[in-house]
């Protein structure tokens, strides 16, 4: 039987075998904490699924991994709690629209659907950074790693993450301008991108 560490390499060399062994040894596991996190079932299948789609798509993290047990499960609990953080903000931004069109307190379909759109073109424009932005982008963003961390990771230097991260925040907010400059857009664009 291969030890955890040799199936952590051959999977970082594209091993698809090695990979699977991984992720049956650990869904189980990871789905019952991020579940005690959340309370929710399809979040943590969700979640466990997204955490998994990560690793292998960016597997040559892989090899400078210790304990992996460790990693996916401080990985899970980063993407819980920006889980968390990201349904708060998104209740605050549908409250502030609602208030900012004099509507009445509840939050409102047109409130929710300019989000909505907002979010898809946020999405959309990640999609359009160049590749070493996007990446730094979303592993601050999204996973909640520290620059110190992304910085091991990528094997660049922390000011060239916080530089990357700089560029693609303003080229994320330059791309969303371009939609309808309304009040409503021009706030949301400004709490998506500094409150994420």
């Amino acid at each position: 039987m291969q030890s955890e560490k040799e199936l952590l390499l051959e999977a970082a060399g594209g091993n698809e075998l090695a990979f699977t062994s991984l992720f049956h040894g650990y869904k189980y596991k990871l789905y019952g904490f991020v579940y005690r996190l959340t309370g929710s079932h399809q979040s943590a299948e969700d979640l466990v699924q997204d955490i998994f789609e990560k690793l292998w798509k960016d597997r040559d993290v892989l090899r400078g991994i210790d304990s992996f047990q460790r990693y996916v499960f401080r990985m899970a609990q980063n993407a819980a709690i920006n889980g968390f953080k990201r349904m708060a903000m998104e209740v605050t931004i549908l409250k502030t629209l609602a208030d900012n069109s004099q509507s009445t307190p509840d939050i409102t379909p047109q409130a929710t659907l300019t989000l909505k759109e907002t979010q898809e073109r946020l999405h959309w424009a990640i999609q359009q950074l160049p590749p070493q932005q996007k990446i730094v982008y979303l592993l601050s963003r999204e996973e909640g790693i520290k620059h110190e961390e992304i910085a091991r990771r990528l094997h660049i230097t922390t000011g060239t993450v916080k530089n990357h991260m700089i560029q693609a925040l303003r080229s994320l907010r330059k791309q969303l301008q371009q939609y309808p400059n309304s009040l409503d857009t021009t706030y949301l664009v400004f709490l998506l991108l500094s409150l994420l």
